[in-house]
């Protein structure tokens, strides 16, 4: 096993070297002094929205935007397919149409047709509109061939995804793909290849009133039979389309922001049967609810809730706890995912001073009624400002009282990439005046040319029950720049730092951590795209300076034209147990225990027909050993059926006893129409002998509303455990907008 990890370490070393010997790093960087320029046309006439651009006299009349420059497989070089782009506007609507031209448009890749599903393995068109042009923050847009809705919101540049552990990883803040918003897209596959026409109601954007206007904005396009990924404004290999500090511009805009008032009001009924709580009666529970979003100004939104409910959204995925730490089970309610990168301070995912999931669910998942809240945030020149206050209500079997959260978070930007901020976090037990919690810190970046940052934070927490070193704080570098990324950080989280309404991985540690990933362009030798050679460490020392954490990764990712990947590394790590816990029941001991495992990722196309994801890990755990199997299939019937099939097999040999876990999952979609689906989702956790079923059928409206019937039961050891329909349907009136069909 030894001489195995050793030959591992050569092979890495000599990785490095093959960027020398057979890779080429871009020679032509992208001059980040001299980004593109184009201009809107106001419109008398508005177009016509069919997909049919090539035949539209409005579009003809346009200058079109044409010169897209590849960052995948052959940066730096010209777009192999011509893509023609025009952009106008009226007082109400922002257009844009694109024309795809394709010499073989029977090979056009359409993957998936749901709303928000993912473009990347899909021929597709996005664009982002950076409206206040502060280069951090901006909207997104796209579709596909057949002219699906997908759109988001970015914040800080998309940072905030984060991937803590060997087990779980997720996103706070940075990209929200849950912000729905009312517009309309079309599109048309001819000879030519294929085109969308894209109107965006001004109402749905925030920017600010005037003459001459500049947004900052950039293009992308996939043309998946090739696996080439190609953008107007020319990026640096490791960056995508959120890198707005080196977007475009664009010009010739005299906007007037209109007004914005939707109300959202919702009505359901549910049906549930509880089988553990006897006598297992059926009940019946209607409700009924509303949203409200009004602009206070043109950049500045409220938002109001009252009953909330979020019987739409997806269950979430099992975990099974293979270590001491807290678990991270990532937000998907769609009301906290809007703007949540503006609440985020701290560490994502490992120390968040405000953490969504706080609000509304209990300790196991359990739903708490969310009675209403409010949420006010946006812009004021360079201040990004956000409000929050959201009230619960008891729940006795849980013994949860009645809280109100609030939250306050203010950013100010300083320069394109630079900004300092505060937050105060305070939840308050309506019951009790003895109930409280209490957070704040601050936070700021200072952004070093367009290739590294110093970030960092300092927080404390105040409640009844405090103890002594109750503060946290962390201060990191990065530099990131064609293809290269070096990071160096250290953490302190004091033994009594407790974010009550936040998450954190773990308490009271020192954590040190580095990183160095290189990307290494092979131009099709051998058939490869690129090579990913990377090492990376991290270290938990508690307070005592006993070495609890050690992580060692060095690795390389293998990466073929044909968009096949291969990941080979080597872990080395050191477990420290001061005092004794169990995992699936067996002890674990108090001791040192240093172990290796070797690791290998199997990525294949995730565009074709049939695609495989694998992670395979061997190696030693608490002086034992554990083979970890983990991955998904994924297999699709033209663009209407998609279906993927996760496992985890955990199999772990300790000196105190063996266990072996299985998790399950299967996520089947069916598409009717782009806008009425079907989606199932089933689970397996054989750790508590434990199926779910998740089963949702929705016929979307605009924005993510209209009618939802959900289908969800449990049974544990074999016997039915909760069982419910729900059937909801909500609405969007704009109250200050005319209606389009």
């Amino acid at each position: 096993m030894n001489n195995c990890f050793r030959s591992r370490g050569l092979w890495f070393l000599l990785s490095l070297l093959s960027h020398f010997v057979f890779g080429q790093q871009i020679v032509n960087n992208p001059d980040v002094k001299e980004r593109p320029t184009a201009a809107a046309t106001s419109l008398s006439l508005e177009p016509v929205l069919d997909g049919n651009v090539l035949e539209d006299e409005v579009w003809n009349k346009l200058t079109p935007i044409t010169q897209l420059i590849q960052t995948k497989p052959n940066a730096g070089f010209p777009a192999s397919e011509k893509t023609e782009i025009r952009i106008g506007y009226t007082a109400t609507t922002f257009y844009l149409s694109v024309v795809c031209y394709d010499q073989e448009p029977s090979k056009l890749v359409v993957s998936d047709a749901r709303r928000d599903a993912t473009l990347d393995n899909t021929d597709s068109f996005l664009f982002i509109l950076d409206t206040f042009h502060d280069r951090q923050n901006g909207f997104v847009f796209g579709t596909n061939p057949i002219g699906i809705e997908y759109d988001g919101q970015v914040d800080n540049e998309g940072q905030g995804n984060f991937s803590q552990n060997r087990q779980q990883q997720g996103t706070i803040g940075g990209f929200n793909l849950n912000w729905d918003a009312p517009f309309i897209v079309k599109s048309q596959v001819g000879e030519f290849g294929w085109s969308a026409e894209f109107a965006i109601p001004l109402r749905t954007l925030r920017f600010a009133s005037g003459q001459d206007q500049v947004w900052g904005v950039n293009f992308q396009r996939n043309i998946r039979k090739t696996n080439e990924i190609a953008y107007w404004a020319p990026l640096p290999i490791q960056f995508d389309l959120k890198r707005l500090s080196l977007e475009g511009t664009l010009t010739g805009l005299t906007l007037q922001s209109p007004g914005n008032l939707k109300l959202i009001p919702y009505v359901l009924g549910k049906v549930s049967k509880d089988f553990l709580t006897p006598p297992a009666e059926t009940k019946y529970k209607p409700a009924f609810g509303a949203d409200v979003k009004y602009s206070v100004t043109s950049s500045v939104t409220l938002d109001l809730t009252y009953n909330t409910d979020f019987a739409q959204v997806e269950v979430d995925q099992q975990q099974i706890n293979l270590d001491r730490f807290n678990l991270f089970f990532p937000e998907k309610r769609p009301f906290f995912l809007e703007n949540a990168g503006q609440f985020s301070v701290g560490s994502p995912g490992e120390v968040d001073l405000f953490f969504s999931r706080r609000i509304g669910i209990g300790p196991n998942g359990e739903i708490v009624p969310i009675i209403g809240g409010a949420r006010l945030s946006g812009k004021v020149n360079n201040t990004n400002l956000g409000f929050l206050s959201m009230f619960t209500d008891q729940v006795g079997s849980l013994g949860i009282e009645k809280n109100n959260f609030n939250v306050a978070r203010i950013n100010q930007q300083i320069g394109q990439r630079s900004s300092l901020g505060g937050i105060y976090v305070n939840r308050n037990g309506l019951e009790s005046d003895n109930d409280y919690h209490h957070a704040y810190g601050v936070d700021g970046k200072w952004g070093i040319g367009k290739v590294a940052t110093v970030s960092g934070y300092y927080a404390k927490t105040q409640s009844p029950q405090d103890s002594l070193n109750t503060q946290s704080f962390k201060l990191a570098g990065n530099y990131e720049w064609n293809g290269l990324r070096a990071t160096l950080a250290y953490t302190e989280v004091g033994e009594g730092f407790n974010p009550e309404v936040g998450y954190l991985f773990r308490s009271g540690f020192r954590k040190p951590e580095a990183l160095i990933f290189q990307q290494v362009r092979m131009n099709g030798k051998f058939g490869l795209l690129e090579l990913r050679p990377h090492v990376s460490y991290r270290g938990y020392w508690n307070y005592d300076n006993f070495l609890e954490t050690s992580f060692l990764h060095v690795d390389n990712h293998w990466v073929w034209v044909n968009g096949l990947e291969i990941h080979t590394g080597i872990n080395f790590t050191v477990e420290g147990v001061v005092n004794p816990f169990t995992i699936s029941g067996i002890t674990v001991d108090p001791g040192t225990y240093h172990h290796e495992e070797a690791q290998l990722v199997l990525i294949t196309n995730p565009s074709k027909v049939f695609y495989v994801n694998t992670r395979s890990i061997l190696g030693g755990s608490f002086g034992g050993t554990r083979y970890l199997n983990s991955g998904a299939f994924g297999f699709r019937v033209g663009d209407k059926f998609n279906s993927e099939y996760s496992f985890a097999i955990n199999d772990l040999r300790l000196p105190n006893g063996s266990t072996v876990s299985t998790l399950f999952g299967a996520r089947i979609n069916y598409l009717f129409t782009p806008r009425i689906n079907f989606q199932g989702f089933v689970q397996y956790n054989s750790t508590i002998d434990l199926w779910s079923f998740n089963l949702r059928f929705s016929i979307l409206e605009q924005a993510n509303t209209g009618l939802f019937v959900v289908y969800n039961d449990i049974y544990t050891e074999g016997a039915p455990n909760n069982r419910s329909v729900t059937v909801k349907y909500t609405h969007m009136f704009d109250l200050l907008g005319r209606k389009r069909s």
